[in-house]
């Protein structure tokens, strides 16, 4: 999730130096930017953009793999206890007639862990029959071993039919290797570039995800879903900024919506890879093999031209932007170039008066403490965060878990995002942040609370419910995003976002065990958390202010004021 953090911080940045004015007072000297040359003379959207679009399209698509293979490698097998007194482990059958002799019956079946103790004294009676009288069908006990319905999931594999534990610590582990990923990448980035960092953890998904394929313990395979996503989980980010960066201010709110999108096809076109190669081994191939090609990268995207400049390297920024001028056939001037230099010379002398300024400020968090309405915001936007990543990927994982085809479960569900996004990016500058926010969160709740509650037999209500609920809390990922960064004074933008992003992990690291939270209590009870978090963040929603018309604040004082103006008026 981060992954759309960058882009909005950048957004924010753009609409701050509006607000603030380009006109210099001395001399009346227009400031140059980067979007300003792309507004007047490259062409906010040309062709270059375009193919910029389709690069980045299918790196998040591939992302998108990556980020959700588990959800089918590690996915659960019907299973149920090896019954020595009746058959042989080398010649088995998943479901013999006399299976309900042998096994407690439950709502939905046969019992996958437990079936009924022997009643004799010699456990190895082997026979075509069965009888009942072999069981002592007043008690039941654990299995010992294990028969399978298939050998498609590492299920098989490890022995996993009954231990919901470690087979969804998987997820977890994976989703804290993301976490991990942030502070590499972000040096590789800020060192050696956009398009190195981009490109590194591209190639890094592939080969270390597809030397899983002989991963033979279950430890081996942990390691490597952490270490693939360590190191190879940040590329979704860096096509982003990539993208974010030379696209015109007009239509960075459609690309990010686009790049979302194709975040979703990518989980769309997975669910039907998995269900065309069903053993998790070949599924594995088939998702990283083709990934390999992203080295070419290094040579068929270009570099950030904003790294360009805040490297000093202007030569270099000057001849892209001379190559984009081409592409899009447009005219770039002279003038234009030398202008944007003297600004980016500019911008690092106010950044170094500023980090100098720094030094004698008080810590971040005693300005937040003196402040009661930011720490409010500081207070409430992590439980947003956590309940936004937490429901999002909690729905996507269980998904494969319901009645019916689970690859055809999964891809409606990722398809449902795709009409969530866009409704968010229209509802929001329509509505306000606010009304998109509170009504997404329970709405969500509620289709939650109604899945629970629906009876059995109905797969069409339920899988529209949560269908619903999946698309309401695809809104809230794009527009919390855009609300949390306007809550917080331009100086201190960053670390704040940052803050309530990094306290969103821990919904996205917790979201994979909550099959097992199922296992351990009641079918249900994801869903019961679910709605749950959902009301709470709907309700904490009304203790922020209206973000909709208001100029971004600068400072303290002015984040706390947003929204005072219009109470008052209205009185």
């Amino acid at each position: 999730m981060d992954k759309q953090a960058a882009v909005h911080l950048l957004k924010m940045e753009d609409r701050t130096k509006n607000a603030n004015g380009d006109i210099e007072d001395e001399g009346a000297k227009q400031k140059v930017n980067l979007d300003t040359i792309l507004i007047e003379e490259l062409g906010q959207f040309g062709w270059f953009q375009l193919r910029t679009v389709i690069l980045a399209a299918i790196m998040v698509i591939f992302a998108a793999w990556g980020a959700s293979e588990f959800i089918f490698t590690t996915a659960r097998i019907s299973s149920r206890c090896l019954i020595p007194e009746c058959e042989l482990a080398s010649n088995t059958v998943f479901a013999p007639e006399w299976k309900p002799n042998a096994i407690p019956a439950t709502s939905s079946g046969f019992d996958n862990c437990f079936r009924f103790e022997n009643a004799t004294r010699r456990p190895d009676v082997i026979g075509d029959t069965c009888p009942a009288t072999l069981f002592n069908r007043e008690r039941v006990v654990g299995c010992d071993s294990f028969v399978y319905q298939n050998t498609d999931t590492v299920v098989y594999d490890y022995d996993l039919a009954c231990d919901e534990w470690r087979r969804t610590l998987i997820g977890s582990i994976r989703t804290l290797g993301t976490l991990m990923a942030l502070p590499i990448t972000g040096y590789i980035s800020d060192r050696w570039g956009r398009r190195i960092a981009l490109t590194m953890n591209a190639f890094n998904t592939a080969w270390l995800g597809a030397t899983r394929y002989f991963a033979g313990t279950y430890i081996g395979f942990t390691i490597s879903e952490f270490a693939e996503a360590m190191f190879g989980s940040a590329g979704f980010s860096c096509a982003y900024i990539l993208l974010m960066e030379i696209v015109g201010p007009k239509y960075r709110v459609a690309a990010g919506a686009t790049m979302n999108t194709f975040f979703s096809i990518g989980q769309i076109t997975m669910g039907l890879i998995a269900w065309a190669v069903p053993n998790w081994r070949m599924f594995t191939l088939a998702l990283y093999l083709p990934q390999l090609f992203t080295i070419s990268y290094l040579w068929i995207m270009t570099e950030s031209i904003r790294w360009y400049m805040s490297k000093g390297r202007y030569e270099e920024s000057e001849a892209l932007l001379k190559k984009i001028a081409k592409v899009n056939k447009k005219q770039l001037s002279d003038k234009s170039l030398v202008a944007l230099r003297e600004t980016a010379e500019e911008e690092k002398k106010k950044q170094a008066l500023e980090q100098a300024e720094r030094v004698n400020e008080p810590w971040l968090i005693v300005q937040v403490f003196r402040h009661k309405k930011i720490l409010i915001r500081c207070i409430v936007s992590p439980v947003w965060w956590i309940t936004n990543t937490f429901v999002y990927y909690g729905l996507s994982i269980n998904a494969v878990n319901m009645s019916g085809n689970r690859h055809l479960n999964y891809i409606a569900v990722a398809a449902a995002d795709i009409p969530g996004y866009w409704s968010a990016v229209f509802l929001m500058a329509k509505i306000g942040r606010k009304p998109v926010l509170i009504g997404a969160f329970w709405i969500c709740a509620a289709c939650q609370l109604g899945y629970i509650f629906m009876p059995d037999g109905l797969y069409g209500a339920s899988l529209a419910l949560y269908l619903i609920g999946k698309f309401s809390i695809a809104m809230v990922m794009t527009s919390v995003y855009v609300y949390t960064a306007e809550l917080y004074p331009t100086k201190y933008r960053h670390s704040l976002f940052a803050f309530s992003s990094m306290m969103g992990r821990i919904g996205s690291i917790t979201a994979p065990l909550t099959p097992a939270f199922g296992a351990a209590t009641f079918d249900d009870m994801p869903f019961v958390l679910f709605a749950s978090f959902a009301l709470l963040s709907g309700a904490l929603i009304f203790l922020t202010p209206e973000t909709l018309g208001t100029t971004l604040p600068d400072t303290m004082e002015q984040a706390s004021e947003i929204g005072q103006k219009k109470e008052e008026e209205k009185i």
